[in-house]
């Protein structure tokens, strides 16, 4: 039988995401990020079309690579201002009822107790449809407004996040049993204190002497999402994460990346299929090939290549500024992210990126590919990408929001859905029931050794 068809969506609670420019197309409701109305009725739009869920960007700096200052950023929009993710979902969650919802938390500058309680609050007002994307960072710009004077290596966060986890997992499977709370008016007794107990943990990051400030949550554990595809990331994947967000320019870069994420769970004591894995994607989708491709050439006419580079220095530690527009972009070892400069440096032998090249495929969509046509061509498409790659699904992001969300939702889900590709309907229960058919953490997963309790 033919693997089905995932989607999320990927969004960013700020003006400009993974299309620079796009924010000043006529239809493009990007500005109104600061009000609720805009997110809530996307929410419902992604409900309607049965997507997983929303997969929410974020970042704790300003991408001032780029020129070596924050101006280009400033003035292009690229990812600042940008507001708090998490904050948002509340009221998303309470216009829906089985959309998703996975937010990015930098656990390099979030102290793992009150996080803890952050997240088990979600999982709380979501009935259970919180995810959590697991990253350590990447902007010194970050480390500097927590006071630090740069991040650590990028090896060193990843063994910095491993005790971070052991923290969260104690906290989150370990303080609370599941009968714990009573709630008995009769005895007056809400909690027994005989079934709390207290987390001491002594790491090499980390120490902590607490119980949890929640009771139990509807999946205890976050949905575990993981972005990173170099060697420290595929193991941390491989050991921890439940879905995998990966990008990559052409299914020649992705699949053997899908391929050592499997291999890493594998080596974890998992099963390759405890992982989902999702890869970056924009669907510019019409009624006709011709109808697309004119949508297409129109957005194009908003794209910023400079916004575009911005991001790109950022994402890479490479300031493009300093480069010539078509000198090729060659590979250089530095602390930033290691997968987004090794698309267009390693991935693919057979290809070689300009700078200007690189300007102008993150304009639309960013580092990921773009499918532009047609609901069968986009179609088509998709489950090439899904048999040749064995991806689980795609993180879609956008040209104009929420322009490009409801094409897809109108158009390439019923496709999708005719070829018995994508689903009918929502399976009952919380995320991770939704995405796995169980409602807590797989047996084989490392938080399951901290738990004292079975569900």
């Amino acid at each position: 039988m033919a693997k089905q068809i995932r989607l999320n969506a990927f969004d960013m609670n700020c003006v400009v995401h993974q299309s620079p420019g796009l924010w000043r197309h006529p239809r493009d409701r990007s500005r109104d990020y600061k009000s609720l109305r805009p997110w809530i009725e996307l929410a419902q739009t992604l409900e309607r079309g049965l997507f997983d869920g929303l997969f929410l960007a974020d970042v704790l700096g300003v991408y001032d690579v780029f020129g070596d200052t924050a101006d280009a950023a400033l003035i292009h929009a690229t990812q600042v201002p940008v507001n708090d993710p998490l904050l948002l979902v509340p009221a998303m969650a309470a216009a829906t009822e089985n959309l998703g919802f996975g937010v990015t938390v930098t656990l390099s500058y979030e102290p793992p107790f009150p996080f803890a309680r952050r997240m088990s609050t979600l999982d709380h007002l979501t009935d259970g449809r919180i995810g959590w994307n697991i990253v350590t960072g990447y902007l010194n710009s970050a480390a500097k407004g927590l006071g630090e004077t740069g991040q650590r290596g990028h090896d060193d966060r990843y063994a910095v996040a491993e005790d971070y986890m052991q923290v969260v997992y104690k906290l989150w499977e370990g303080s609370w049993e599941n009968d714990a709370v009573r709630a008995d008016p009769a005895s007056g007794v809400f909690t027994d204190p005989t079934r709390v107990h207290r987390i001491r943990h002594d790491g090499p990051h980390y120490k902590l002497d607490a119980i949890h400030l929640c009771e139990p949550s509807p999946q205890r554990t976050p949905v575990l999402y993981q972005a990173g595809t170099s060697p420290a990331g595929r193991g941390f994947a491989g050991r921890h994460a439940e879905c995998v967000f990966m990008s990559g320019p052409s299914k020649q870069v992705v699949a053997p990346r899908v391929a050592a994420i499997r291999k890493a769970a594998v080596e974890a004591g998992r099963a390759a299929s405890d992982i989902l894995v999702f890869t970056l994607m924009t669907v510019i989708v019409a009624e006709t090939d011709e109808a697309a491709e004119a949508l297409m050439a129109d957005y194009c006419r908003y794209a910023d290549p400079v916004g575009a580079l911005t991001l790109m220095s950022g994402w890479t530690g490479v300031d493009f500024s300093r480069l010539d527009p078509d000198q090729v972009v060659e590979h250089v070892d530095n602390e930033a992210g290691r997968s987004a400069l090794e698309n267009i440096t390693r991935a693919d032998p057979n290809r070689r990126w300009t700078v200007r090249e690189v300007a102008e495929h993150v304009c639309i969509g960013g580092i990921g590919p773009l499918i532009v046509g047609s609901p069968r061509t986009v179609a088509d498409a998709l489950e090439a990408w899904i048999d040749d790659t064995d991806v689980d699904g795609f993180n879609l992001a956008f040209a104009v929001r929420p322009e490009t969300f409801e094409a897809v939702v109108d158009l390439l889900v019923p496709e999708l859905q005719k070829r018995g590709r994508y689903k009918q309907a929502y399976a009952p229960g919380p995320l991770r029931e939704k995405l796995f058919g169980r409602p807590r953490l797989a047996e084989t997963h490392p938080a399951r050794e901290v738990a004292r309790f079975r569900a």
